[in-house]
């Protein structure tokens, strides 16, 4: 009998541990939502078919193979003709698995550089390091949605992008002064400022479809979320809190080729352990503490 119920709770903690967002969209990267967008409508931002699959390529074109060398396989399921507004990241043994739906590109709040952070964010789950999510007290394989978030910027869509004409990209965009300023400031050639830029710009896009889909208020470069929670939250946070991440994330200056730890949050990023300045993870999900775990 007890050796019955412990297979039953070991094969519970493995169907936990191998889904950082459910395949139909109900805990993927954004908030539980029903709203669903028919392939017959068509995006105000123009993102279509042919810019859909063109952006999922342009960052698998990266990741591919730098998932493969690490050992694993990468599935992407480009669910255009599926109205889900949502993505979602799974994984089954050695196969890395990302789900994108057309429903969230062909969302009005979704630009094309908007839709190629939620991609990275979904990397993030896989690539993002710690503090990952933890199951019965069990370390699983995936990064949390505030380290994805923060991944996202910091790492990913920098890589994704550096070799982009990203001074040209930025003159079309509506940039707030803020982000201007501080993107200046840590980065030392307009080249490395103006890929800053663009994905803050993104993450904007992004932030602002998380709280049109929660019915909040669409947050702000210049109002962050100053709470702060008693120990790290792995669920969603608030979409100003994701904002602020990824501001922060676009403001950590550590190479972009810098090794992320599964243990060690601090390992690759900016953190307050090192006094760094800029590029910390917002206390309103994050909380400091020891290597390894957080309170």
């Amino acid at each position: 009998m007890k050796k019955s119920i412990l297979v039953v709770a070991l094969t519970a903690l493995f169907a936990l541990s191998s889904m950082a967002c459910d395949v139909d969209g109900k805990t993927g990267f954004a908030p539980e939502n029903d709203l669903n967008i028919s392939s017959d409508v068509k995006s105000i931002n123009g993102i279509d078919e042919a810019e859909f699959n063109a952006v999922i390529d342009e960052v698998m074109s990266v990741y591919t193979p730098i998932i493969e060398g690490m050992g694993d396989t990468v599935k992407v399921n480009r669910k255009w003709d599926n109205g889900t507004v949502n993505a979602s990241a799974q994984r089954t043994g050695n196969t890395v698995i990302l789900n994108m739906y057309g429903g969230l590109a062909r969302h009005d709040l979704i630009t094309r550089d908007g839709f190629a952070t939620v991609l990275c964010h979904e990397l993030g789950h896989h690539l993002g390091g710690a503090p990952k999510i933890k199951r019965f007290w069990v370390t699983t394989w995936a990064s949390n949605e505030g380290q994805s978030d923060y991944f996202a910027t910091l790492k990913c869509f920098r890589k994704a992008y550096a070799d982009s004409d990203n001074e040209a990209i930025i003159k079309d965009l509506e940039v707030h002064p803020m982000v201007t300023e501080k993107c200046n400031e840590v980065y030392k050639t307009s080249a490395e400022s103006a890929l800053c830029i663009r994905s803050m710009m993104a993450a904007q896009s992004t932030s602002n479809l998380l709280a049109s889909l929660s019915k909040l208020d669409l947050p702000k470069i210049d109002t962050p979320d100053m709470s702060e929670v008693s120990k790290t939250d792995n669920s969603h946070p608030k979409a100003q809190c994701r904002l602020d991440t990824y501001f922060a994330g676009a403001l950590c200056d550590m190479p972009v080729d810098g090794k992320l730890s599964d243990d060690d949050a601090n390992e690759g990023t900016c953190n307050r352990k090192n006094k760094d300045s800029e590029g910390l993870r917002s206390k309103c999900w994050f909380k400091p503490g020891k290597s390894g775990w957080w309170k």
